[in-house]
């Protein structure tokens, strides 16, 4: 299963993003009323809940989020004793880290297709990427008005034209579109170390707004990004890679 993708022209990510202010009641005017349109959806029936107290949820939403985390990781040596790479762009400037990120992906794919023995390309690899971080990224590129990297600029393209965007989520329905299944199930089916040790994706917003910890939460990101890596290789048959094989970027590489 797998067996002709090009693991090392791979580059996996996740995301981690937070309602664009800490608190429903710090939007502007306008923005509380689209907020509280927005929010009929996420809202239960009971009185108790309102577009205040909802809106903790508004970082999975592009128009009302921004991404505060985006890690990035790749897989090296050999597929019998393989080391992985990591790397993470964040902070409270998301247009930065979105240049950033921007700039890694042109000068990756760049390098891939300028390479006569690389017929594959370059390829993007999440957990439920294409439903939410591809889009979500190339959203808030466009907000920011940074013109999109070819990887992502895929509005319009046919499902042929974009086989460089995989998703091990999407890997594992084998074209069975009725559920979710979460990166912590598929870690624990596969005997894969948990990601979600210390946090999870609910508690994010605290941990951004109420804690100011960023870097537990890029921590919890980079935990994220192994373990899709590490799904991949549980598909294709092959080992774990080992933890001490596990190694951090510096200065800006990659």
């Amino acid at each position: 299963m797998l067996h002709h993708l090009p693991t090392e022209n791979i580059l996996f990510l996740d995301i981690e993003t937070v309602s664009a202010r800490a608190q429903f009641e710090e939007l502007e005017e306008k923005w509380q009323h689209l907020w509280e349109l927005k929010a009929q959806f996420l809202r239960g029936r009971g009185e108790e809940d309102t577009p205040s107290s909802v809106y903790d949820r508004a970082g999975i939403f592009a128009e009302f989020g921004k991404i505060i985390c985006i890690s990035v990781g790749f897989i090296s040596g050999t597929s019998e004793q393989p080391g992985f790479r990591l790397k993470s762009f964040a902070g409270e400037d998301e247009k930065l880290l979105l240049t950033e990120f921007a700039g890694l992906l042109n000068t990756r794919y760049n390098e891939c297709y300028s390479r006569r023995d690389n017929p594959k390309g370059f390829l993007l690899c999440g957990h439920n990427g294409k439903e939410f971080d591809f889009p979500f990224i190339a959203r808030r590129m466009l907000v920011h008005g940074i013109r999109l990297p070819k990887m992502l600029d895929v509005c319009g393209k046919k499902p042929w034209e974009t086989e460089h965007l995989l998703d091990t989520m999407e890997m594992w329905k084998f074209g069975d579109f009725k559920s979710y299944t979460s990166l912590n199930l598929l870690a624990a089916l596969f005997d894969i170390p948990t990601p979600k040790d210390d946090i999870d994706g609910s508690m994010i917003y605290h941990t951004y707004w109420k804690e100011k910890d960023l870097a537990r939460i890029v921590t919890y990101c980079q935990k994220d990004v192994l373990t899709v890596a590490q799904l991949l290789r549980r598909y294709r048959g092959e080992p774990l890679i080992a933890e001490n094989m596990v190694s951090f970027a510096k200065n800006g590489a990659v």
